[in-house]
């Protein structure tokens, strides 16, 4: 019996031993995380802007020191690919937004690195440096916009909806009219008279000196009469 109760000492002493081994790494982990978070490097809010209209140069959120250095280098690139794309340079505008892209990506620049192939007439990756910025940030409008632009280029209407309706409806996106516009196309082309007008008066309504809109919407209504 003694015997017994020995062992049973030992397997409760052993049970106790496990309880401590099961319990003390999860204290030492939040000691860690404390030390990890005293630490931690200060973050500065950080929002810029493109300099085209109201577009923003990527998120508006919190960075470190050194992050926040990358990106305004980022939105320097960018700032002189822009400029290069609007003089014809597209081979320069096209490095430009790669370099702004390897400091501190962006959808802008993947955008507009993708509006930069559109020029010289490479839709295919276009479409792919779209692709690329809805990664980077899928609340960014542009992109779905533009993926529908190409896709009408290439005579794919129907594939365009899709991308042209989830412009619409993207959370960080200063030209809305420009998907009611090419969904007016879209509906245009494929002899959907009434959707079109609709779509081309509601590009009309968000932008009020749209010249393509209102002259789309003229032309299509004085066929109607």
């Amino acid at each position: 019996m003694i015997e017994q109760k020995g062992k049973q000492g030992e397997r409760a002493k052993g049970r106790q031993g496990d309880r401590e081994k099961k319990f003390s790494p999860r204290l030492d982990m939040k000691f860690m995380n404390d030390e990890v978070n005293m630490h931690e490097e200060p973050k500065q809010f950080i929002a810029l802007h493109t300099g085209i209209g109201e577009m923003p140069f990527g998120r508006d959120e919190f960075l470190t020191a050194a992050q926040a250095a990358r990106k305004h280098e980022a939105l320097q690139f960018f700032q002189q690919a822009y400029e290069a794309q609007m003089r014809g340079e597209l081979d320069e505008a096209a490095d430009l937004y790669k370099q702004s892209l390897e400091a501190f990506a962006t959808a802008e620049a993947h955008t507009f690195l993708g509006w930069t192939y559109s020029f010289m007439g490479l839709t295919d990756k276009a479409i792919a440096e779209c692709h690329r910025a809805i990664e980077v940030d899928p609340d960014f409008g542009n992109p779905y916009n533009d993926i529908g632009a190409y896709l009408i280029e290439q005579g794919d209407y129907y594939g365009a909806v899709e991308w042209l309706e989830r412009a619409k409806t993207a959370k960080r996106y200063a030209v809305r009219c420009y998907p009611h516009f090419n969904l007016g196309r879209v509906y245009q082309a494929t002899g959907r008279i009434v959707e079109a007008l609709r779509e081309y008066q509601a590009a009309i309504e968000l932008n009020p000196q749209y010249k393509l809109a209102i002259k789309a919407f003229r032309n299509l209504q004085s066929k109607l009469n």
